[in-house]
């Protein structure tokens, strides 16, 4: 008999735990150059450091309001505006969370009921199957195959029943790299609107693009009022730990997600938020053209080196992250090899295999990020040609 008090909810049952943290402590445990989890190893803007500290310093300690610091939510609006032509209330239609990991989990609770079905597209973000599961909704995933990761509308087509209540979208991927372009998105789009769907957009990487352009899905015909757009500062402005995520949503869905977010968490770090109104004010186009620039420098070090220690792996579109297959260099399952990489190449990454559900995704593949500094990468480089060299 089980002893109730050691008893756990049956909704943890189907989770497992988050590989890409084991992976990255494992690395970090090894002191390995950690490519495991997606943190940046240089500095944030001055800009959002001097304005956090003035928040702080100007007594903003206290619970900033639910849905998100008034002057935050503003800027956003704006930028929204300035941006991407896209009409946003500020006070009906956007809610500040802390990151896009509890953004995504607050529209799952806030947005499906049980027996919903969710369409997943694999590779996927970790977090996105464990999210519909917590609001008892069944996720359905769709495999897109590398190096190119194609969209097929038949496939999606067939996936749709009448219990479909989303599809989750990630755009600049991770861990792929692939950009969804307008024509990908007016499919998904097409078939949302046809079938009465939502579309969840994960946009955290919108400004890191070297291909293509970003494309909102809310900006579609007929898809403003049936999108929520999720995104954030972590990964723009280099300040992962910081957590501010933002969803937008037309007011109806808006609503029931700030009542999930109200009770997870009340509010999202005020002096942080106050920072990143700041920065978002403050930071011009140049800023983020720069900022680019110096992805594409570290994204083709990541590249190189890579290649040269015989891995197969395709230029990623946009995010800094790199699926790269290692089946020239090992027959090893992907948790063994990556673990292996760690102890004897000094170099952390994650197994391919966790951003899929299919039995057999990703078995050859594991995911490098490249969101270091350029010594780092050239380092990383380095280690795994020795490593490959010692067969």
């Amino acid at each position: 008999m089980t002893n109730a008090v050691q008893k756990t909810a049956r909704r943890t049952h189907t989770l497992g735990e988050s590989v890409i943290r084991e992976m990255n402590d494992f690395a970090d445990e090894h002191k390995a150059l950690n490519l495991a989890q997606g943190m940046p190893d240089f500095a944030a803007p001055e800009v959002l450091k001097e304005a956090a500290c003035a928040a702080i310093r100007g007594d903003v300690n206290q619970y900033a309001v639910t849905s998100g610091a008034p002057n935050l939510r503003k800027v956003l609006a704006k930028k929204y505006r300035d941006w991407y032509e896209m009409d946003v209330h500020p006070e009906r239609e956007i809610t500040v969370t802390c990151g896009a990991t509890e953004a995504m989990a607050c529209v799952a609770l806030g947005l499906f009921d049980p027996g919903d079905e969710v369409i997943i597209f694999e590779p996927f973000y970790e977090n996105y199957g464990p999210d519909a599961l917590l609001a008892e909704a069944k996720p359905v995933y769709l495999r897109l195959d590398p190096p190119t990761y194609d969209l097929d509308r038949e496939a999606l087509t067939a996936l749709i029943t009448p219990k479909t209540r989303a599809i989750v979208v990630n755009t600049p991927n991770n861990p792929t790299g692939r950009v969804f372009g307008r024509e990908d998105l007016q499919v998904i789009a097409d078939l949302c609107i046809e079938h009465d769907i939502i579309a969840i957009t994960d946009e955290i990487y919108e400004h890191i693009l070297y291909e293509g352009e970003h494309v909102l899905m809310a900006t579609l015909p007929g898809m403003a009022e049936r999108t929520v757009t999720v995104s954030g500062m972590s990964k723009t402005y280099s300040v992962t730990g910081w957590r501010i995520g933002t969803i937008v949503a037309p007011p109806a869905l808006t609503a029931g997600i700030q009542k999930i977010h109200d009770f997870v968490t009340v509010g999202t770090a005020a002096p942080l938020q106050e920072a990143c109104a700041v920065g978002i004010e403050q930071l011009g186009r140049d800023y983020y053209t720069g900022m680019i620039d110096e992805y594409r420098v570290r994204r083709n070090i990541m590249i190189e080196g890579l290649r040269a220690a015989g891995f197969q792996c395709a230029m990623p579109q946009g995010a800094y992250y790199v699926m790269a297959d290692f089946s020239a260099i090992s027959d090893e399952d992907d948790f063994t090899f990556a673990k292996r990489l760690i102890l004897e190449a000094g170099v952390g990454t994650v197994p391919g295999s966790s951003f899929y559900h299919s039995e057999g995704g990703g078995r050859s593949l594991v995911r490098f990020v490249f969101c270091k500094r350029e010594d780092t990468l050239r380092e990383a480089g380095q280690r795994l040609r020795d490593f490959a060299a010692r067969g």
